[in-house]
């Protein structure tokens, strides 16, 4: 298994740059098919504010919304104008008014999906919550780039987060091709009691040994303390031990404990520190 076709959602000048560069890596990385995404914003008009708007506002609304278009387009051949891989720009419009529904439907077409963590402070309204409707919706591993530092080169070592549940299992699977032959795993499992322990002990020791199968150096941690998130575990550890991307099941629920359900999934997208890969 590999990433032949990559889609990178480009959603607003701020955070094209900073994902065209984690893209173009990966794209390089994999000599994949890189699809950049943009899409342009629907004008939705509300009954009572509809007797208000005048052709000059609506013209003047279509007109930001290509310019914000053609800037991004710009970034996205400058950042692939001298890479060896195939790439292609795509415009597409919400005409529903919301750009999930365009970008689930394009990531459903892709190996991987690459998105931006939220910014409140430039996101469009219709970007709200975009990162958890195309994880819960595509189908396909999404990694999730943080607003802050320059991600050109990850998936190296990886911290992936064990629960022995569906999520996680197809998680650990999808981050197979990036640790590969000559990469590092963590596989971390995580209890707030000794009630399951036993059993998600013996299932991530049988998980690492699989890995190791692939060539890929791999340990088992474990961590307990009912003070701490499941999420804060997640991201001390992979601070501690220098990993450059968490692989978690997202969105999911465990008959054993909550461990990737929407709290901890949300937890990482709001505080993520390294790239997240989500798996669904």
């Amino acid at each position: 298994m590999s990433f032949k076709t990559i889609l990178v959602c480009l959603t607003t000048e701020t955070n094209a740059e900073r994902l065209m560069k984690a893209a173009c890596s990966l794209a390089r990385r994999f000599d994949a098919h890189l699809i950049g995404l943009h899409t342009r914003q629907a004008m939705l008009v509300h009954p009572g504010v509809a007797v208000h708007l005048t052709p000059q506002s609506i013209e003047a609304f279509h007109d930001a919304q290509n310019r914000q278009a053609e800037q991004i387009r710009k970034i996205f051949e400058q950042q692939t104008a001298k890479e060896p891989f195939a790439n292609e720009w795509r415009l597409v419009n919400a005409d529903a008014g919301s750009a999930s529904e365009q970008l689930v439907e394009q990531a459903r077409r892709a190996d991987l999906v690459i998105m931006s963590q939220a910014d409140p402070e430039h996101d469009r309204a219709d970007q709200s919550d975009i990162q958890r409707d195309v994880i819960q919706g595509a189908g396909r591993p999404v990694i999730v780039i943080p607003n802050v530092g320059e991600y050109t080169e990850f998936g190296n070592r990886i911290m992936i987060g064990w629960s022995a549940t569906r999520e996680a299992t197809r998680a650990l699977h999808d981050a197979i091709p990036f640790v590969r032959d000559k990469g590092e795993a963590t596989v971390m499992w995580v209890t707030h009691s000794e009630k399951d322990a036993d059993y998600l002990g013996r299932s991530a020791a049988e998980v690492a040994s699989g890995l190791e199968r692939h060539g890929i150096n791999t340990t088992v941690t474990h961590w307990q303390n009912a003070d701490i998130k499941i999420g804060d575990a997640l991201l001390n550890e992979a601070a501690e031990n220098g990993a450059d991307m968490i692989v978690t099941g997202a969105f999911g629920h465990s008959r054993f404990y909550d461990f990737a359900i929407g709290a901890t999934t949300t937890h990482l997208l709001k505080h993520m520190t390294v790239p997240v890969l989500f798996s669904n």
